[in-house]
């Protein structure tokens, strides 16, 4: 009875370490101070040449009327874009888990008068996001943050409507300053989202060899 019971807690410490998997990429955000510096990245004038914001709108293939979610909004810095994309009939769900992001990112809402955006605070295991609310759930260079991916995917699955898709920038690891920092690479990123309940649609680069795009739909 005894090795029975070490061996649950051996099982549980063993899921619990396992489930903290982005904490090298996540310890720059445990601050405020440390969001702060971050923000000044997301928010840098150069980002438009090194995110092709237009080209990976485009790419979503978004609907006028559709409600889009932009996932780990951070600063906000694709909610023109998205909103632009849905139009004035459609919604953009901004969320994010910390509050000071999701302050910086309704001020660029306000300072580019979308009016067609709502905010969301989730939680690094919950998004947040309410049942059958979204055709198109949108994360930019934040899957590899993920502490808890199981349970966000869960999450993002129930939010989708049907026929809804599930669409993930992120970082190739070669490609990455420090590969450490992403938590995996393409092809394993692909493995878990469809362990999970989905189905990979399309897969291509969008800044070759640093940056791929991979949708999904439901199963």
């Amino acid at each position: 009875m005894k090795r029975v019971f070490l061996f649950a807690v051996l099982l549980a410490c063993a899921g619990q370490a396992y489930a903290q998997v982005a904490a090298g990429a996540n310890s720059g955000y445990k601050t405020e101070e440390g969001r702060a510096r971050v923000a000044k990245t997301l928010a840098a004038s150069d980002r438009e040449g090194r995110q092709k914001p237009k080209e990976l709108v485009a790419a979503l293939k978004l609907q006028p009327g559709q409600t889009v979610v932009d996932l780990g909004t951070g600063v906000g810095y694709m909610l023109p874009y998205l909103a632009a994309a849905v139009g004035a009939n459609g919604k953009v769900i901004a969320q994010d888990i910390f509050e000071d992001f999701l302050k910086q990112a309704k001020a660029t809402a306000e300072q580019n008068k979308l009016g067609n955006v709502e905010f969301v605070h989730g939680t690094d295991r919950n998004p947040g996001l309410a049942a059958n609310s979204a055709d198109l759930v949108f994360t930019l260079d934040a899957y590899h943050h993920f502490d808890y991916p199981a349970d966000m995917l869960a999450v993002i699955r129930a939010s989708l409507r049907e026929g809804g898709r599930f669409a993930l920038v992120d970082f190739y690891k070669a490609g990455f300053r420090d590969p450490a920092h992403i938590r995996l690479d393409q092809a394993d990123v692909i493995k878990e989202v469809e362990a999970n309940g989905f189905r990979l649609e399309s897969k291509a680069d969008h800044m070759p060899g640093t940056q791929y795009i991979a949708i999904f739909t439901k199963k």
